[in-house]
């Protein structure tokens, strides 16, 4: 079959009559099918400008022994269902120094009205937009893409109509809000805001990830419901992108790869984390005993994606041979896990608890070194929803440890089951002096230990090797 362009140019070598206005006409259709074949084929390139962490005011500090007496108070919790919450705080991963909103902290009993959750959320999303503005020196008119991820938060008007309204956005602003994605929700929008800037040119997007605290705190008695209350906390992360060329010099990352995984084709996938009313109609969030092995499973699967992509050509064929042999029955040996330590400089895991940090751990045959931006960060801020791999980039940057060339994997996962991968490159060397760093003023007091706690309170069914 002979092509549009190939076809041009020979019925013009096989006419030679023809007028000189013609053939101008058919080589400008030439360059014309040319130029659109460059431009369709050819991906435009995501940068990530800069990006902020929100660190809440030091009087919504609250300590585990904080959070106790503030449930005791409250006489709607069992003795067995504090001795549980005391457990898992316990052993948690979580320090002494996590923040809650003023709703549940500051009153008693706490206020949990819409009025209080829009004051939680106006706090972060404005303090995390308006610090990074500032620190990317871009205005707000610039944006042109807004994407908010709120798991269990969707107020009228939006998120993101909020954001419009605070900073007078455009009228041609495209903007989307995004709920119920679970704590893969942040890494789902950066993908959602990088399909956006491959169809709108010389672009801004803007992504801001948080959870609100306040409305989905659990007043009721059933202990499968009390692990969000023990584990989630107050923050938010605002990320901006960038797909100009002319913005690559002074952006700090350049997107490589997005590869996502959804289970929820499996009801024990899909159930596995559901909200729902207990017997008393109260609202909460339910966690059963199937996350840990419904989790390791989605993350095997997005790993395995993932590897085909960045995994260099002696780790593939290692881990295909190792599958064969299994596969075929030729010998008794254990499962390959193919060393990801090859392909990057930075793990930034979504620590959605201890358990599941311990899980990766072992599924991926990292070292305690790998783990510490994510086991620092669920210890100073907790788990802070799908912006929690933004405060472990920001705390590998507050280490100065980020390297012009490194590459950075960020892996998160949540509600339904999902699992989302995103890899940048460093395209220049981060000083690990920047003020608007959430970690800056106590950086120096980091790693801390972690790991001489007992065994998690809750029981997870293990999960089981490929």
């Amino acid at each position: 079959m002979i092509s549009p362009a190939l076809f041009i140019l020979n019925f013009i070598e096989n006419h030679p009559n023809l007028s000189f206005t013609l053939q101008i006409t058919l080589c400008l259709n030439l360059i014309a099918f040319i130029l659109n074949l460059l431009t369709t084929n050819r991906s435009r390139k995501v940068y990530l400008l800069d990006f902020v962490c929100y660190k809440p005011p030091k009087f919504l500090q609250c300590s585990k022994g904080l959070i106790l007496e503030r449930s005791r108070r409250l006489g709607i919790f069992s003795e067995d269902t504090l001795d549980f919450m005391k457990k898992t705080l316990d052993r948690s991963g979580l320090g002494e120094s996590t923040y809650l909103p003023a709703g549940l902290i500051g009153v008693h009993p706490p206020n949990i009205s819409l009025e209080e959750a829009r004051k939680e959320v106006e706090m972060v999303i404005f303090g995390a937009v308006e610090e990074l503005l500032v620190k990317a020196g871009v205005k707000g008119e610039e944006i042109g893409i807004v994407v908010v991820n709120c798991s269990a938060f969707s107020p009228v008007p939006s998120l993101s109509a909020m954001i419009v309204n605070r900073y007078k956005l455009g009228e041609n602003v495209l903007s989307y809000n995004l709920g119920g994605m679970g704590c893969s929700g942040s890494l789902r929008a950066i993908s959602l805001a990088k399909h956006l800037l491959q169809v709108h040119r010389n672009s801004y997007a803007l992504v801001v990830s948080t959870e609100n605290i306040t409305p989905n705190c659990y007043m009721g008695d059933d202990r499968s419901k009390i692990l969000i209350n023990c584990l989630f906390r107050v923050g938010c992360a605002a990320i901006l992108l960038s797909n100009r060329s002319a913005d690559r010099r002074r952006s700090k990352y350049h997107l490589l790869h997005d590869v996502h995984t959804h289970t929820a084709s499996s009801d024990r996938s899909y159930n596995c984390i559901f909200q729902e009313e207990d017997r008393a109609g109260l609202v909460g969030v339910t966690v059963d005993k199937d996350l840990l092995a419904v989790a390791s499973a989605a993350i095997r699967s997005n790993v395995t994606a993932l590897g085909r992509l960045v995994l260099p050509a002696s780790e593939k064929l290692r881990f295909l041979g190792n599958h064969m042999i299994r596969y075929l029955h030729v010998a008794n040996v254990e499962p390959y896990v193919p060393n990801f330590k090859s392909s990057f400089d930075h793990f930034l895991t979504h620590p959605g608890g201890k358990p599941i940090l311990d899980e990766v751990r072992r599924n991926l045959q990292l070292s305690e070194t790998h783990m510490e931006a994510s086991r620092m960060t669920l210890y100073r801020f907790g788990n802070v929803s799908s912006s929690t791999v933004w405060y472990e980039l920001a705390y590998a940057e507050a280490k100065g440890r980020v390297k012009r060339g490194d590459r950075v994997w960020q892996i998160a996962f949540g509600s339904g089951f999902k699992c989302t991968s995103l890899v940048w490159e460093a395209i220049r060397t981060v000083d690990g002096g920047e003020k608007m760093n959430p970690w800056m003023d106590e950086i120096d007091e980091f790693p801390v230990d972690t790991q001489s706690t007992g065994p998690f309170p809750f029981y997870f069914e293990p999960s089981k090797p490929n």
